[in-house]
């Protein structure tokens, strides 16, 4: 795989109360990535990224809401997020934002 291509899959994590639960409970991470990354470029990129092993991959599509706007309705784009499960004595640190 080309390592351009895997350090661009993932744009960011995506930090909610239910992703905070599933860090501390089930050791997953979640990401927002490409739309058109697979789980195994997820999975490389995550090991590459951040020099952990990991076990499994889920990725889950988003689809964008409808919203009104002044010229009618329109829609916020799809996006996908990737719930990535470590092996267990492996974390990521994410850098909590201020």
């Amino acid at each position: 795989m080309n390592q351009e291509r895997l350090l661009t899959l993932i744009s960011a994590p995506h930090v909610t109360e239910k992703t905070a639960r599933a860090a501390e409970s089930a050791n997953q991470y979640v990401f927002k990535v490409l739309p058109q990354a697979t789980k195994l470029e997820i999975k490389a990129a995550v090991e590459t990224a951040f020099n952990v092993t990991v076990e499994q991959v889920r990725v889950l599509n988003v689809k964008g809401k409808t919203k009104r706007v002044r010229t009618g309705m329109g829609q916020r784009n799809d996006w996908k997020k990737a719930y990535v499960s470590l092996a267990a004595g492996q974390e990521i640190e994410l850098a909590a934002g201020e």
